[in-house]
């Protein structure tokens, strides 16, 4: 059984004001095409297909294009998507049941009652079932109900209690697909700023990874660099295009996977993808950065460098005209940052900014300071309650 496991698409996102559209049209060109290649049985997607809760129409018409075409030269690939926490679960499970007939399963929420379970798919070999199962994303309120009405329950409860009500038969090969921040023993995976604002201050949807442990793979969605969770076989695929700076360094590409009989060792490679344009940073002083970028423009055969670019400018004077003077270079001029003696003087003159704590414990320290007493375990417990409530109305 061999799957492709892609994630954090972000179709219809935004870099700094620029349009992504051809870029975004052109990873998912070379998903289609590295498909038709190999031919897989499955292609999980896992989670974030769209950068807002309400897409844009073209936002939509690039999806539509993409699992159109994907289905027509690829069909008979299973195609497997869940919500993340970006996307919105009506608009993304709009026309599910039409799209299921042309293998096309779409799981945008959780179990609504006692009697629904989680999406599973069931695709077969030569060794037997492969057992998939859609998680989409989810916060403690919108499983609280499956939990017994539980107050405080924390993600890691959460996540358990959805499972716990699965008959997941361990003699079978089981694959999950969830969008969640999972971590292993504690230990923090990589993340980069395109994801930090949407990772809770605190660490309160933190998922210990230990719940994964019935599946013979965790196919994750919600964190951009590619990376395991502590087991090989617990794996966040990464976005397939670089959405900030701090992913300069990323290899993005598709997981793919190779499953054979139960309890031998899978086989997993990365079919790695091209980012044109590539982002990246450039530092230098401003005489510098214009002699390289116009040796690149030589190489390349003329027209600006049509890389998204984050520079720091290294002057100790400041030219009065240097945007104009990169603008004339690069296309897509991302930020411009001063870095010299007189820049980190008037930093380290400025009084040092504390680190915003999360909510509940910016509240704990107001509250403290009020009240001259510690809050009681009653009163953290409401406090979490209310802090939990406003973030399951989703990223803004």
């Amino acid at each position: 059984m061999k799957f492709f496991h892609i994630s954090d698409l972000h179709i219809g996102k935004q870099l700094c004001g620029y349009s992504l559209r051809e870029s975004q049209e052109r990873m998912l060109g070379q998903i289609i095409s590295r498909a038709e290649s190999e031919r897989p049985d499955a292609l999980l997607i896992c989670g974030d297909i769209y950068d807002r809760p309400v897409p844009s129409a073209e936002a939509c018409t690039i999806f539509d294009q993409f699992l159109t075409e994907i289905s027509g030269r690829c069909p008979d690939t299973e195609i497997l998507i869940i919500a993340g926490n970006h996307d919105s679960p009506e608009r993304l499970s709009y026309g599910a049941s039409f799209l299921r007939r042309h293998r096309i399963r779409i799981a945008a929420l959780p179990p609504q009652s006692g009697e629904q379970y989680l999406e599973k798919a069931v695709l077969n070999d030569e060794w037997g079932p492969v057992n998939f199962y859609l998680f989409p994303f989810i916060r403690p309120g919108h499983v609280r109900h499956l939990a017994g009405d539980r107050e405080n329950l924390s993600y890691t409860e959460a996540f358990r209690a959805v499972l716990d009500r699965e008959s997941i038969d361990t003699s079978q090969r089981n694959v999950i697909l969830a969008h969640q921040f999972f971590v292993w023993e504690g230990e923090e995976p990589g993340l980069c700023d395109s994801e930090t604002a949407v990772i809770t201050a605190g660490g309160l949807d933190r998922i210990d990874a230990s719940v994964l442990s019935p599946f013979d793979y965790a196919a994750l969605g919600h964190l951009h660099g590619p990376q395991k969770v502590g087991r090989n076989i617990f794996r966040y695929s990464g976005s397939p295009y670089k959405y900030s700076v701090s992913e300069e360094h990323h290899r993005k590409s598709i997981t793919v996977v190779d499953m054979g009989k139960k309890n031998s060792e899978l086989l997993i490679r990365s079919a790695e993808l091209s980012c044109i344009p590539q982002v990246r940073s450039v530092r230098g002083d401003l005489a510098d950065i214009r002699e390289r970028a116009a040796a690149e423009i030589r190489e390349t055969g003329g027209g600006r460098i049509r890389d998204y670019v984050s520079i720091t400018l290294t002057d100790k004077t400041e030219a009065f005209d240097f945007r104009e003077q990169l603008e004339e270079l690069f296309e897509h001029v991302l930020e411009i940052h001063i870095d010299n003696e007189r820049t980190r003087q008037r930093l380290s003159e400025e009084a040092v900014r504390e680190e915003i704590p999360d909510p509940l414990a910016a509240f704990r320290r107001f509250y403290e300071a009020v009240r001259r007493c510690p809050m009681t375990e009653e009163q953290e417990a409401i406090m979490r309650r209310i802090v939990e409530s406003a973030q399951e109305e989703g990223p803004v």
